[in-house]
């Protein structure tokens, strides 16, 4: 199985459960798990924590660590994202008719789902979002796009079960 990232993954995961200098074990087991690719990250997800995020345009920690040169080659993922499946991730997903601010409001999230469409039996989008069935067009929630489309979508605690991480996995 692939495992492919959201970016809150990692941005909930720096902030509330694995800060960098508490759980170090945490990170390099993320670059592990790249090298052996059961964990990936779309190039158009891993930029939005790669980019500068302080107010003085400086990185914060986890663009620091995203833009060294062995994290990125273990975590970037390596296909490029299907228009066609792009747009048929937003069509069925998220609306036909989308105006271009629902669609600014999707975000990168259908680059996301599209990539596990290319082979839903064997990649599962990992995401801290929650389902929130009521939400309709752009408001809608990466598990519920998934599950309309197939697609198995887990939470980071499912993912560290899933691939059973531990402190001391070395």
């Amino acid at each position: 199985m692939l495992y492919l990232l959201d970016a809150n993954t990692l941005i909930d995961a720096k902030r509330d459960y694995y800060p960098f200098r508490r759980v170090p074990e945490f990170w390099d087991w993320l670059i592990h798990q790249g090298t052996v690719e059961k964990i990936k990250i779309p190039i158009e997800i891993y930029e939005e924590f790669e980019e500068p995020k302080r107010k003085d345009g400086s990185r914060d920690e986890l663009a620091e660590w995203a833009a060294d040169f062995d994290v990125k080659a273990a975590l970037l993922f390596s296909e490029e994202a299907d228009p066609e499946l792009v747009a048929e991730v937003t069509i069925k997903g998220y609306g036909e008719d989308l105006t271009d601010t629902e669609i600014e409001i999707t975000g990168r999230d259908p680059f996301l789902i599209s990539y596990a469409l290319v082979d839903e039996e064997n990649r599962t989008i990992v995401t801290t979002e929650v389902s929130r069935p009521g939400k309709k067009r752009a408001n809608r929630k990466i598990p519920d796009v998934c599950r309309d489309l197939g697609i198995c979508c887990i939470n980071n605690f499912q993912l560290l079960n899933e691939l059973d991480f531990r402190t001391s996995w070395k």
